[in-house]
This record gives structure tokens, C-alpha cells and sequence, in this order.
């Protein structure tokens, strides 16, 4: 009986420790909860913190946004004014040099047709008031400047005309007698006149290049051609017919 009491009495003071131990576990367990709680509070603060951050950065996003936005239609506008401006200052400098260009072109085009004037001026009075016997001929007329245009494909301007009863010469004029293809416009003229003015068919005609001054292969392709040479030697006129033939 005795050991039987003393056996219960040892169950009971083990279940007492068991008992304690779980009390303890449970204690444990309580304060790991509330630290479990703590941390869920912590972790609700700081989502409720990352939430207004967030909502925060969105805000500050779209005022940058609507701030950038507002400077790109403002510098747009900045742009597209200094644009227009430039493109006023452009046509308006494009308008100033077109002006100076057609200035400088009008005083160059003037001076040369003072030069041209000038030298058929020259001859014509060289023509009119002094020799007229050339080519064996003795010409009674001086015309001065006439401009055809009587069949079409044959247009052609005649500075001066000799003009007798037996014949004709064609007398082109430049002040610089320079050009290589001066003696084939020459030439031409004398296809041009025949078929403007018929009436003259059966009269001899001759050519001549007259200039103040001549280069010499333009002076030799005139001579090679049957063109007549005239040149201004001082206050005089110079006339050279070697070779000189009738077209």
C-alpha cells in the first residue's frame, strides 16, 4: 500500500512538471504570438507607409509629367517663333542678295550694251561719213540696226547694212571680237538674210565681223571663212578682206 502511494504521489508530481513546462510552452507561445503581432502591425504600418509613398510618388509623377509637358508646348512655341523668324530673316536675305545680284546684273548687262553701242556706234559712223568703197564696191546705203523676225526658225538682228545696187554686206558688230564661234554666227546670217528679204537673191552677197578689238584665232577663222575684218586702229577704221568671198 505503501508503495502504491508512493507511486501515485510521483505520477502527480511528474504530471505537475509536465504541467509547468506546458504553462511555460504556453507562455512562450502567448509572448511569440504578441511578437507575431507586433510584426504584423509593423509590416501593416509600413505597407500603409509603401501605399502613401506610392500614392505620393504618382502625384509627384504626374505633376513632372504635366510640368514637362508644359515646358515642351512652351519650347515648341519658342521654336516654332524663332523658326518663323529666321525664316523671315532668310527670304528677306535671299530678297536682298536676289536684289544685288539683278543690280549688279542690270549695271554689268548696261555696260555691255553701253559697249555695244558704243562700237556700233563707231563703225556706223565710220561707215556712214567715210569709207564706204570696200570689196571693189561702192556702197551707197548705211543702215544702222535692223531686227527681223519675218519667218519663224529664221529670226536675226542685222547691226549694219551696205547696201548698192549690186550688192549687200552684212556688217555684225561686238565690241570684243573674242568669241571662237562669232565667225559660225556670221555664216549664219547670211542664211537668215536670204530667206528674209527674197528680193535681194540676185545680188551679191558679202560678211563682215567688225569689233574694237579682235582675238587672233577669231581674226584667223574669219579670214579662213571669206569674212571681211574690221577693226578699230586708233580713230580709224581698218578693214581686212583677205579671202573675201560672196554668200
Amino acid at each position: 500500500m505503501e508503495k502504491s502511494e508512493h507511486s501515485f504521489e510521483t505520477v502527480w508530481a511528474t504530471l505537475d512538471r509536465v504541467g509547468e513546462r506546458l504553462d511555460k510552452v504556453g507562455e512562450r507561445l502567448d509572448k511569440a504570438g504578441e511578437r507575431l503581432d507586433r510584426v504584423g502591425e509593423r509590416l501593416d504600418r509600413f505597407g500603409e507607409k509603401m501605399e502613401q509613398s506610392s500614392a505620393k510618388f504618382d502625384r509627384e509623377m504626374e505633376l513632372s509629367s504635366a510640368k514637362f509637358e508644359r515646358d515642351m508646348e512652351l519650347s515648341n512655341a519658342r521654336f516654332e517663333r524663332e523658326m518663323a523668324a529666321s525664316r523671315v530673316a532668310f527670304d528677306q536675305r535671299i530678297a536682298e542678295t536676289d536684289r544685288m545680284i539683278k543690280n549688279v546684273s542690270n549695271q554689268i548687262g548696261g555696260m555691255a550694251n553701253s559697249n555695244g553701242d558704243f562700237a556700233e556706234d563707231f563703225f556706223y559712223n565710220a561707215l556712214y561719213h567715210g569709207q564706204r568703197n570696200l570689196f571693189g564696191e561702192i556702197f551707197e546705203e548705211v543702215v544702222k540696226r535692223n531686227k527681223v523676225t519675218i519667218n519663224k526658225g529664221f529670226e536675226d538682228e542685222y547691226d549694219i547694212l551696205l547696201v548698192n545696187g549690186r550688192a549687200i554686206c552684212v556688217v555684225e558688230v561686238k565690241y570684243k571680237a573674242d568669241s571662237g564661234d562669232l565667225p559660225h554666227k556670221v555664216l549664219r546670217k547670211a542664211q537668215t538674210f536670204r530667206v528674209n528679204f527674197p528680193h535681194y537673191k540676185d545680188k551679191k552677197l558679202y560678211l563682215a565681223l567688225a569689233g574694237m578689238s579682235f582675238h587672233p584665232l577669231t581674226e584667223k577663222a574669219c579670214k579662213e571663212n571669206g569674212i571681211a575684218i574690221m577693226k578699230q586702229v586708233g580713230d580709224a577704221m581698218v578693214v581686212t578682206d583677205e579671202n573675201l568671198k560672196t554668200f
